[in-house]
């Protein structure tokens, strides 16, 4: 794609065309115009889905790990349907704090240290850098946080 003397937009065809044609030549108008139609209206979806994973197939629920109380249905339909296939577990959309808290950093949040009382709650989040920062100094920590690691070249391997 470049612009002609006079302004204009031509563009090269990967493969000519049956009668020929190698370049199209329009004005920039046009040339907008063309690449405009080509952008999706906003909030269209971009993937279609078929068989099993379209959104009204009948197989769907027990395809699709669902919540809870939409499993329920998937057993009903599962029991209306002809073919037999086995449900597949379904898990949790999220985890909860606490467990993420656990898995990445091995603090258990679920149980007081103290006490050991199950049920604990947020009372504070405290997001604010000078008060952070006051905080750790008073219990002797670093109150700055770490140095950040380089930026790797763009020729540099990624995997080492």
């Amino acid at each position: 794609m470049q612009l002609n003397a006079a302004g204009q937009v031509e563009l090269k065809l990967k493969t000519p065309w049956r009668d020929g044609t190698t370049h199209l030549v329009m004005s920039s108008l046009e040339f907008m115009q063309r690449l405009a139609a080509l952008v999706p209206r906003p909030r269209l979806h971009l993937i279609r889905f078929h068989g099993v994973l379209a959104p009204n197939a009948r197989l769907r629920p027990l395809v699709v790990p669902q919540r809870p109380e939409v499993q329920e249905r998937a057993a009903e339909v599962a029991a209306a349907g002809e073919c037999e296939v086995e449900t597949v577990q379904s898990r949790p959309h999220r985890i909860n704090w606490a467990r993420l808290l656990k898995r990445v950093f091995d603090i258990d949040m679920e149980r007081c240290p103290n006490c050991g009382a199950v049920e604990l709650k947020i009372i504070a989040a405290i997001l604010e850098r000078p008060v952070i920062e006051k905080i750790l100094s008073h219990l002797g920590l670093d109150p700055q946080p770490p140095p950040r690691g380089r930026v790797r070249e763009a020729g540099e391997a990624w995997a080492r």
